[in-house]
């Protein structure tokens, strides 16, 4: 039996998304192959082994956090537990950027998903831009604001509005803004920059916001059944409440749409990249026809009812079979502990 620790929380301010998703793997993993062990990092970065009663789940509103349990590091769990593959199941800065990648390379330890290099691109969405379009990939118009520079006075542009401000190396929509008019757009950059020190802000892309799920298999991207966000008209766009707090957006099966494309597209980003093991692309495909890629997420949210296994599902792929999936591609593939 392998065993495997799963990685969550994390400094990010996607911690408890983060807490979310682990709770859903490690409820679902095939215990008859693999034997978990949650570890859990604080909002300020001190690793843990959460007490047994760690609180995974949204209830009553109420976010999971992990906020204490038996310090460790990463040496201590080498020594303590000699785990044969990592499953980091963290998003955002910190986590889903190379950061940890990076470390658990030095540490010679196989981990699901994406390296170093493919991580932190992805991350950084306004590197990850210039890579699409190099690869034929159409991506909104937009400009980067970076904190070193900004003193209060919106940069010359001539970008149409309505706007969308983000922060570059964000997630889950924290700190994302929909701006209508210039005299909004400098306290959506403050807004951004509490968040990061760079700043996209792009056009907005009149459409249908579509998704696409990217899995490897056998060194293999395959794309999934697309989905379509469907989005309760209170809500301006796709922010965080309406992804994990509201419950009243769904993900359909889209119509009238170019799919071989669109998966096409989605295979095209995940390799530009270099990414491994999954990822979950976004999509726009605008009201003249057109398919932009908003951004590429190479640790999607991956409790039972995300988008990721949610798209694989429809394609008759189990949410307990894709976490054996990936398990077994990172124990599969060569790794700095054979060096």
């Amino acid at each position: 039996m392998k065993r495997v620790i799963l990685l969550c929380g994390g400094e990010s301010s996607e911690h408890e998304i983060s807490c979310i998703s682990a709770g859903g793997v490690l409820s679902s993993i095939d215990r008859s192959l693999f034997e978990p062990i949650l570890v859990g990092i604080t909002k300020t970065g001190q690793w843990v082994i959460p007490p047994s009663d760690q609180r995974l789940v949204l209830t009553n509103g109420a976010l999971p956090e992990i906020t204490g349990g038996k310090e460790t590091n990463i040496s201590e769990l080498i020594e303590e537990f000699k785990p044969d593959v990592i499953f980091p199941i963290l998003h955002g800065p910190y986590g889903e950027d190379g950061t940890i990648q990076g470390l658990l390379e030095i540490a010679g330890l196989r981990y699901v998903g994406s390296g170093v290099l493919a991580s932190a691109v992805a991350m950084d969405k306004s590197f990850a831009k210039a890579i699409f379009s190099s690869h034929g990939l159409k991506v909104a118009p937009g400009i980067v604001v970076h904190q070193r520079d900004w003193n209060g006075t919106v940069p010359k542009h001539e970008l149409t509005y309505p706007l969308f401000v983000k922060p570059a190396r964000g997630g889950s929509s924290r700190g994302t803004t929909k701006v209508k008019s210039p005299e909004h757009l400098a306290a959506a950059i403050d807004e951004a920059l509490t968040f990061d020190t760079k700043v996209m802000i792009e056009e907005a892309i009149a459409g249908r916001e579509i998704e696409c799920a990217v899995l490897q298999v056998d060194g293999v991207a395959l794309a999934s059944p697309l989905g379509e966000i469907s989005l309760d008209p209170r809500f301006e766009f796709y922010d965080f409440e309406a992804k994990y707090l509201d419950g009243s957006t769904k993900v359909i099966s889209p119509t009238d749409l170019p799919v071989d494309d669109i998966q096409k597209s989605a295979v095209e980003a995940f390799n530009a990249l270099g990414c491994e093991g999954l990822a979950r692309v976004d999509f726009f495909f605008s009201t003249i026809g057109e398919l932009v890629i908003n951004e590429i997420n190479t640790m999607p949210g991956f409790t039972p009812t995300s988008v990721f296994p949610k798209l694989w599902a429809q394609a008759g792929r189990e949410y307990k079979d894709l976490i054996t999936a990936l398990i077994e591609a990172a124990l599969s593939r060569s790794a700095s502990v054979t060096r």
